[in-house]
């Protein structure tokens, strides 16, 4: 091996100790990368030891059950912070209060069920927070109310199945907003308001079967809203008359249609919007009546509006024949009623005139 080769090795082995005697054990100091990997350490806490110039600290897949104020008081560049897949259950008010660069947080795959107001203090910075697959089952105006410059948040499978009026009302930089496979059963008007930024908008894998007729007015610069897979069986025009963004595209697959004539009507209105796609239309299925199951929506299109028309013209025929025949009965019966009381009354003077 040349002289040179065998210095440099030296050199790596030498900083890669030096590294090491930096952190806790079982973690990689990468001072040089500024990251500190502490993934699969069987960690029960945050490190006590991590350099202070650390911008990213990777702490996944531990045994991590609480985030106290104190955990990570010495990192206050930290720029990223993965804390997914471990056991947290606990986050105690102002945790993260002093990690003003932190610009990414990921909380997803533990077992928080509850994001008090103190949860977001200090995290005015923060771009993107993932939440998913926790246990939270409602959202009220306190969980975000100091994420003014979030971006993209991940509360997918969670058991949410509330949202109060103005939950997400203080992101209003927020572009992502990811809500699939939670419990929602309903969408209220309010509870995306001030949303003015927000371009991804997935409730899919709900149970959504109601939508009041403005809940999507105040998200003008949407360009996708997924509600597939939830338990809508009619939808209403108005409900998306009202995004008025440039284009928006729109995903309804896997929704228990009514495919009555109604339903037709409004889905060739909102075809008919220039702004508007229906991206998965002709992928749409019907689940009632039962005789239609499982067929496409556009293979009962025609068939079954124009049976529907021409029952309403039938009766409608029906109706109108009925009333004429009626009024011509009637104006028959007056006419005869005339004549006879016109012949009694000849009859009348016929008698008189013999006296």
């Amino acid at each position: 091996m040349k002289p040179s080769v065998f210095l440099l090795l030296l050199l790596s082995e030498a900083s890669s100790s030096s590294h090491s005697s930096w952190c806790d054990l079982g973690c990689d100091c990468r001072g040089e990368l500024k990251f500190t990997i502490c993934s699969r350490a069987q960690l029960t806490e945050p490190p006590s030891r991590v350099p202070t110039t650390t911008e990213l600290l990777d702490l996944s897949d531990n045994l991590i059950s609480s985030i106290t104020t104190a955990s990570f008081s010495s990192n206050r560049k930290l720029r990223v912070l993965l804390l997914q897949n471990n056991n947290i259950s606990l986050v105690e008010d102002g945790s993260f209060s002093q990690l003003e660069f932190l610009q990414k947080l990921d909380l997803s795959r533990n077992r928080i069920s509850t994001l008090t107001e103190g949860f977001s203090v200090g995290l005015v910075f923060l771009r993107e927070l993932q939440l998913s697959h926790n246990r939270l089952t409602s959202l009220d105006s306190r969980s975000f109310l100091h994420l003014d410059g979030l971006q993209r948040l991940n509360l997918s499978s969670n058991g949410i199945h509330s949202i109060q009026v103005r939950s997400f009302s203080p992101m209003s930089a927020l572009r992502q907003l990811h809500l699939q496979d939670n419990r929602l059963g309903s969408l209220k008007s309010g509870i995306f308001s001030m949303l003015r930024s927000l371009e991804v908008l997935n409730l899919a894998g709900n149970r959504i079967s109601d939508t009041e007729l403005g809940v999507f007015k105040p998200l003008t610069s949407m360009t996708l809203l997924n509600l597939a897979d939830n338990r809508m069986s009619a939808v209403y025009f108005k409900t998306f008359l009202s995004i008025h963004t440039y284009s928006t595209h729109i995903l309804l697959e896997g929704n228990p249609w009514n495919c009555d004539c109604d339903l037709q009507r409004v889905f060739r209105k909102l075809r008919s919007i220039q702004r508007l796609f229906l991206d998965d239309y002709y992928n749409l299925t019907c689940k009632t009546p039962p005789v239609l199951q499982d067929y496409l929506l556009t293979d009962v299109d025609t068939e079954l509006c124009i049976a529907e028309t021409v029952t309403v013209l039938v009766i409608t025929v029906t109706v109108v024949i009925t009333v004429v025949a009626a009024m011509l009965m009637g104006e028959r019966t007056r006419k005869k009623k005339k004549r006879g009381m016109h012949w009694t009354q000849q009859g009348d003077l016929s008698d008189e005139s013999d006296y």
